[in-house]
């Protein structure tokens, strides 16, 4: 078996689930016009983060809330891209609350 070159690593963040989806969606829509090869998108590990606070100062210390924030990932491979691939990548609006990083690989 022979193992594809990957171009680009694509790797999305979020707290919505729902807008992070639709941000992979987009991203795979965009690439396939340009006859780019995909993997993904790959669900990564969701990071949950649980914050305990006192519900009031100095009275009844059992009393307490506890607050969770979870960090959605996923990835996406792309191998046989052509320069407009990342360029239509780059015009591609994505939304507000979605964090990107792509890392470029040298053939």
């Amino acid at each position: 078996m022979v193992a594809k070159k990957i171009d680009y690593k694509i790797k999305l963040k979020s707290y919505d689930h729902q807008l992070l989806d639709q941000a992979a969606k987009d991203i795979v829509k965009t690439a396939k016009k340009t006859n780019a090869e995909l993997i993904g998108p790959i669900p990564l590990p969701t990071k949950r983060s649980i914050y305990t606070v006192n519900r009031s100062t100095n009275v009844d210390k059992k009393s307490r809330e506890q607050f969770e924030i979870r960090v959605h990932k996923r990835a996406i491979f792309v191998s046989k891209s052509t320069p407009q691939t990342m360029e239509a990548l780059t015009r591609l609006d994505i939304p507000a609350g979605v964090d990107i990083e792509i890392v470029t690989f040298e053939n």
